[in-house]
């Protein structure tokens, strides 16, 4: 870059092109996003404000920015969040980015955990129905509300950022989780999170590998993104993920179903009866997680979700209902 007057226009044309030339997957956008953050302007504004010139506290962080992006820096990590479900998240290079196909596992969470809040309810006057006095129905009813009223308790496994919990504890009331990530640095990132949000008195942060934190809890949900990524598979990831985003949330081993198999194995019982496990998986996995998750005892049937482009996304293993 010269001395000239860098407009808008002129600022984006030129980075778009930079970006081209070292191969960044989106150019426009990118380019777009970053301006639209020194800017402190939604994106819309880029584009009635062409002729604008930019002032050189401006220019001086945005060509910062752009030496960041062709070092395969992520956009998100450049600006230090990212939006997932309408809500804003700090992300660093210690956690994953959110990505939009994770919303499908929330959004499966939620559907499901406000299934089973209304089915705490008890029935109207089906005490009365079965022949009971109205002072002994009325105080059969008064148990069920104190029951139906108790915070379902949910995991959130790998928890990174904390978006996947948060979002399901915002947009459910009447929830509490519990988060674990073997990430020191990331659960400090979860914990800003929560507070940003005004979640932190619902959830509570456990540094540790897998379940092992909670062990003798139980849930009525336990959620998980893990690594899912096969080993061999890692070197063919874009720059952005194999170099800047934290191997260890990447690799699920060989196969990339090693984390699987030890959550098929160790969530079934620490679920309540009738409680669910649901997890992210990668293309071609949703079948043999299932399997997976079948092969437990106490899981007495599974889902396979889509994501936005039709591929196998969410594998959702319900409880058996019955004590075991």
């Amino acid at each position: 870059m010269n001395d000239k007057i860098w407009t808008i226009g002129r600022i984006l044309k030129w980075t778009e092109q930079y970006f081209k030339d070292k191969g960044i997957e989106s150019p426009r956008l990118d380019a777009e996003v970053l301006l639209a953050h020194v800017l402190e302007k939604q994106r819309i504004y880029l584009y009635v404000h062409f002729d604008e010139p930019l002032q050189p506290a401006e220019l001086a962080a945005y060509r910062e920015m752009i030496k960041q992006r062709v070092l395969r820096v992520p956009v998100a990590q450049i600006l230090g969040e990212k939006e997932f479900m309408g809500l804003t998240f700090k992300v660093t290079a210690d956690t994953l980015v959110p990505r939009p196909d994770t919303e499908i596992l929330v959004q499966a969470a939620v559907e499901r955990l406000k299934a089973m809040k209304g089915e705490a309810k008890a029935p109207e006057d089906e005490a009365l129905a079965d022949g009971e006095e109205a002072s002994s129905a009325a105080n059969r009813d008064e148990a069920a509300a104190d029951v139906s009223q108790e915070p379902l308790r949910i995991a959130d496994i790998g928890t990174g950022s904390g978006a996947i919990c948060l979002s399901v504890l915002r947009y459910l009331a009447g929830t509490v989780a519990d988060t674990v990530d073997i990430s020191p640095a990331a659960r400090a990132v979860a914990e800003e999170n929560a507070a940003s949000l005004g979640l932190q008195d619902r959830v509570t942060f456990h540094t540790g590998d897998l379940l092992q934190p909670l062990v003798g809890m139980t849930f009525a949900a336990i959620l998980s993104n893990p690594p899912y990524i096969p080993e061999a598979d890692i070197a063919t990831l874009a720059p952005e993920v194999r170099l800047k985003e934290p191997h260890t949330a990447l690799s699920g081993g060989q196969d990339g179903l090693d984390f699987y198999r030890r959550l098929a194995k160790e969530a079934p019982a620490m679920l309540v009866p009738g409680g669910f496990m649901a997890f992210e998986v990668g293309i071609h996995q949703a079948e043999p997680v299932a399997a997976l998750a079948k092969a437990n005892p106490l899981i007495a049937r599974t889902e396979i979700l889509p994501d936005y482009a039709g591929i196998d996304r969410v594998v959702v293993a319900w409880r058996t209902k019955e004590c075991q």
